[in-house]
C-alpha cells in the first residue's frame, strides 16, 4: 500500500481522529430528555467540559435511577462538534473520586499539619464572614488577597470586588498567556485570544514556536490542525524537543533554547530585504514599517544561525514557504508564553511577522473575533487603595484581571503600603502554579486567615484554615460562556447530576457570603438559573432551549474577516497595527522587539523545561483512576548522546538538583535524541504532596519545586520560568563531564522594600483595564 505522509494524514482525519477523540456519529443524537429506551441511557443533559479549560460541549448519560453512565461529546457543539479527548471522558472519575472534598473543615492543628475537623456550611461561612469583616475593619479590604481561577469564580469574584479588594492573581496571565496578549494587543489592538483565531480549515502553511498542538489536546484545534495537514498545508515546528507536532512537519527546527526571538526578526529580514512581504496590506493597515525596516536591516538569517544553531539555508528557506502561502499563513500565538522575562517582545516579534505576511483578519490566516455581548450587569464601583502586586505602578500594562502571582506572595512575605493578611484560593493550585512553592508556604505563614474552596485535596488544603468543597462541573451551574469564533455562540453549563455529599457550587458559596458581608447587592439573583436567564434577555433564545441542546449560535453569524467589515478599526493609538509601539515609546520600553541574551547554563547543568501530557490537566487530573492508569508520574527527557557519556540509558533513575541546590527524585530518564543538549523537560503537574490524594501522592515530581528562580517581566509581571538549571546526580555523585565546574547554590538577596507610585498615562487604561469579559480564565 503507497501510504506517504499526506495521505496518511487524510487518513487519520477522516477516521482514527475521530475514534481517539470520541468523535461524533453522523447521525445527530437526540438531546435532553431522551425518555426511556430499549438501552441504558434515558437521559441526556448537556453541559460543558472543565477537565481543562478548552470547555467543550459534553452529555452527560444518566439511567432510569438518574445515576451518571458516562460522559460523551455534544454533536450540536459548534467547537468541539462531538468529540471528547481522553481527560473529557474520564471526567466521570472526577465525580465518582472517593478522595474528594467532602464537607467544610476547620483547622485545629497548626498551619501545614493537616489536621482539621468537620463543621457545617452555616459554621464555615459565619467564620469566613467574621474573619474577612475583622481583617476589612483593622486592616482595610484591600488586606485581602484572592487567587482564583477558571469558570466556577466568576459569582464570588463579584462579591470579592464589591468587598473592596483589587489584589486578585490567577496563573493564566502571569505564568501563561499574559506577555502574548498584551504584545498582540500593543500591535493589532486586541489580545491573540483563547481559543487562538486560527483558520486552520483554510490556511497554506502553519507556523508553530513551542506551541505543542497534540500534547495539550485542546479537542478542536487539534482536529482541525490535522485537517489543515491532510489538506495539504506545510508545517513549520521550532522547538528544540522532538514534539508530536514536530513528528508532522515539513521543516523541524531544532532552535537553541531562549534564541526564538533572533530567529523571528530573522524571518522578517528576509521579507522586507527580499521584497515579498504583503507590500499592499502593510501600506494599507501598518504604521512603523520605514522604522522596522532600519531596525532589521543587520538581521541577516546567517546573524540568526549564529545565535540559534539553525543553518542560514533552513531560515530563508521557511521564509520564502511563508511568503508563498500569505496571506493564508497560521503563525500560532501560543499559549504557555512566559519564559525568560521579555516574553512581551517575542510576541511582538511574533505579531509582527503576522501583519507582514498579511494574515491578520484575512482567510486561512488569523480570524477576527466577533463581538456580541451578554446582558450582564454593571455593579458600583468600590473604591480602594492601589495594588500590592505592581499592576499598573512597576508593572505598567499588567492585568488588573490576571494579577501577579508572585507580586502577591512578595507583598504578603514583606508589605509595603499595607499588609496582606488573609488569602482566598479558589481553584487555583497555587503550590504548582506559582514559582518557589517555599516562599508560598513562607507567606501562608503570615497570614491571619486562609480559605481554600477546590474539589480536591491538593497539597495547599493543609495550609488552610477553611476548607470549603466546591462541587464538580458535573453537579453545578456555572457563567454561561460566550464564544467569538467564526461562528460565535453561548454555551451553558449546567447540572448533570446532583452535589455529592456535603459539596456546594460556587455560586451558593458567593451568594450566602454576600448574605453575610452584607454585600447581597453584588449577587442580587435568587440562583444561578435566574442570573443565566438574566444574560441571555437581548439574545433570542428560550432559556430552556439552551438547556435541552446546550448551544445557542448566534443568528447574523460571524465576521471572522476585514472583507466582512464595512470599515476595519485598530484599537491601537494610531489606529492602524503598529509595527513601532507608540505606547511602549510613550513607556520607555523599546518601540520594536530585539534579541536579548538570557543567562546559560553553567557547565554540567541543563536548561529545565516542562509542558503539558495529552492525558493529564496540570495537577487537576493527577488523582483520577482512569487517567492516572495511562501515566502515573512523568519522565525527564535527556538528550541520547549527552546520556551516553554519562553513561546513562533510558528508564534509570537519578536526582535532579537545581541551581539553589533544592533536590528532587529519584526522576525516571526517558533518553532520545529528540532533544537539545542543553536542555532537559518534562511534563507539569505531577509530584503531589498530600497524601489524602491516594493516586496522585508522591508520583513522580514536580518541575514548580526545581522553580526557585524565576524572570520578572518589568513591563507586565509575568513570570518567565525556563531560566532554572538542574543538573543530575546518581549514588550520592553528580554526573558531570570531565573538567566542567560546579556551580555552587546561589545566594539570594532579600530586594529592597520600595513603594511605587502609579504612572500616570492619559491612555494606558484603554490597553490593560480590559472589558468584564476578558478575564483571564486559565492555560
Amino acid at each position: 500500500m503507497d501510504l506517504n505522509r499526506r495521505k496518511f494524514i487524510q487518513f487519520v482525519v477522516s477516521g482514527a481522529t475521530v475514534t481517539m477523540l470520541g468523535g461524533a456519529t453522523a447521525e445527530a443524537k437526540r438531546i435532553y430528555p431522551l425518555g426511556k429506551s430499549a438501552g441504558k441511557i434515558v437521559e441526556q443533559i448537556p453541559s460543558i467540559c472543565e477537565i481543562c479549560f478548552w470547555r467543550c460541549g459534553i452529555l452527560g448519560n444518566l439511567d432510569e435511577k438518574g445515576e451518571l453512565l458516562s460522559i460523551e461529546g455534544n454533536p450540536n457543539h459548534p467547537l468541539s462538534q462531538g468529540r471528547l479527548c481522553a481527560r473529557g471522558n474520564a471526567g466521570i472519575e472526577l465525580y465518582n473520586d472517593p478522595d474528594r472534598l467532602k464537607f467544610p473543615m476547620k483547622r485545629v492543628g497548626k498551619r501545614g499539619e493537616g489536621r482539621f475537623v468537620r463543621i457545617s456550611w452555616d459554621e464555615a461561612l459565619d467564620l469566613m464572614a467574621e474573619k474577612l469583616g475583622t481583617i476589612k475593619e483593622e486592616y482595610g479590604a484591600e488586606a485581602v488577597g484572592y487567587f482564583p481561577h477558571g469558570l466556577s469564580p466568576k459569582p464570588f469574584t463579584k462579591v470579592m470586588d464589591g468587598f473592596g479588594t483589587p489584589n486578585k492573581a490567577e496563573p493564566g496571565f502571569a505564568q501563561c498567556r499574559g506577555s502574548r496578549d498584551v504584545g498582540y494587543k500593543l500591535t493589532f489592538g486586541r489580545g491573540a485570544g483563547s481559543p487562538e483565531p486560527c483558520d486552520f480549515p483554510h490556511t497554506k502553511a502553519i507556523v508553530l514556536i513551542g506551541t505543542h498542538i497534540g500534547e495539550n489536546i485542546h479537542t478542536s484545534q487539534v482536529y482541525d490542525f490535522a485537517q489543515a495537514l491532510g489538506n495539504g498545508a506545510k508545517l513549520i515546528t521550532v522547538d528544540p524537543r522532538f514534539s508530536v507536532a514536530a513528528s508532522k512537519s515539513d521543516y523541524w527546527m531544532p532552535i537553541k533554547p531562549a534564541t526564538d526571538t533572533a530567529l523571528l526578526l530573522a524571518w522578517i529580514h528576509v521579507l522586507i530585504q527580499e521584497n515579498i512581504y504583503q507590500k499592499e496590506y502593510v501600506e494599507k493597515y501598518c504604521q512603523g514599517f520605514e522604522e522596522l525596516q532600519e531596525h532589521i536591516a543587520d538581521k541577516t538569517p546567517e546573524w540568526a544561525a549564529a545565535i540559534t544553531g539553525l543553518s542560514a539555508k533552513d531560515i530563508r528557506a521557511t521564509a520564502k514557504i511563508m511568503a508563498e502561502s500569505a496571506p493564508a499563513v497560521v503563525l500560532h500565538p501560543g499559549r504557555h508564553t512566559a519564559w525568560y522575562g521579555n516574553d512581551t517582545q517575542r510576541a511582538r516579534a511574533m505579531a509582527i511577522l503576522t501583519a507582514l505576511l498579511g494574515a491578520w483578519g484575512q482567510q486561512g490566516g488569523h480570524y477576527l473575533e466577533t463581538p456580541f455581548k451578554l446582558n450582564k450587569r454593571k455593579f458600583r464601583k468600590t473604591p480602594h487603595r492601589q495594588r500590592v502586586d505592581g499592576v499598573g505602578t512597576r508593572h505598567p500594562l499588567g492585568s488588573k484581571h490576571g494579577g501577579s502571582t508572585t507580586g502577591l506572595v512578595e507583598a504578603t512575605l514583606r508589605p509595603q503600603e499595607y499588609p496582606i493578611k488573609a488569602w482566598i484560593i479558589y481553584g487555583q493550585n497555587v503550590l504548582q502554579s506559582i514559582p518557589r512553592p517555599e516562599q508560598t508556604k513562607k507567606a501562608m505563614g503570615n497570614l491571619d486567615f486562609m480559605v481554600v474552596v477546590d474539589v480536591l485535596p491538593t497539597e495547599q488544603v493543609m495550609y488552610a484554615d477553611l476548607i470549603l468543597p466546591e462541587s464538580t462541573y458535573l453537579e453545578r451551574h456555572d457563567d454561561l460562556v460566550s464564544v467569538k469564533t467564526r461562528e460565535p455562540f453561548v454555551s451553558i453549563r449546567q447540572p448533570v447530576v446532583p452535589p455529592r455529599y456535603d459539596s456546594r457550587p460556587g455560586w451558593f458559596i458567593a451568594k450566602e457570603l454576600a448574605k453575610r458581608l452584607d454585600l447581597e447587592e453584588f449577587f442580587p439573583w435568587k440562583d444561578m438559573e435566574e442570573y443565566q436567564k438574566e444574560l441571555i434577555r437581548n439574545l433570542d433564545v428560550d432559556y430552556n432551549t439552551l438547556r435541552n441542546t446546550g448551544i445557542y449560535r448566534i443568528p447574523e453569524g460571524g465576521k471572522p474577516y476585514f472583507k466582512d467589515l464595512e470599515k476595519v478599526e485598530f484599537k491601537t493609538a494610531s489606529g492602524k497595527i503598529e509595527l513601532y509601539s507608540t505606547k511602549l515609546e510613550e513607556l520607555g520600553f523599546a518601540p520594536l522587539p530585539d534579541y536579548e541574551a538570557v543567562p546559560e547554563p553553567p557547565k554540567g547543568y541543563f536548561r529545565l523545561t516542562f509542558g503539558r501530557s495529552p492525558v493529564h490537566s496540570f495537577a487537576r487530573t493527577q488523582n483520577n483512576r482512569w487517567l492516572n492508569a495511562i501515566q502515573s508520574e512523568n519522565s525527564l527527557w535527556l538528550n541520547s548522546e549527552v546520556a551516553a557519556g554519562l553513561n546513562l540509558v533510558d528508564g534509570d533513575r537519578v536526582e535532579v538538583e537545581n541551581q539553589d541546590g533544592i533536590r528532587v527524585g529519584p526522576v525516571k530518564l526517558l533518553v532520545t535524541p529528540g532533544i537539545h543538549p542543553a536542555m532537559v523537560y518534562t511534563q507539569h503537574g505531577f509530584g503531589e504532596k498530600n497524601p489524602q490524594q491516594k493516586k496522585a501522592y508522591a508520583r513522580g515530581f514536580s518541575d514548580n519545586v526545581l522553580c526557585s528562580n524565576f524572570a520578572l517581566e518589568e513591563l507586565t509581571g509575568a513570570t518567565g520560568l525556563r531560566v532554572n538549571f538542574v543538573r543530575l546526580i546518581k549514588d550520592g555523585v553528580s554526573l558531570m563531564p570531565v573538567g566542567a565546574a560546579i556551580m555552587q547554590p546561589v545566594e539570594r538577596e532579600e530586594p529592597e522594600e520600595k513603594v511605587f507610585q502609579p504612572i500616570s498615562q492619559p491612555n494606558l487604561r484603554s490597553l490593560f483595564e480590559e472589558d468584564e469579559e476578558e478575564e483571564e480564565e486559565g492555560c
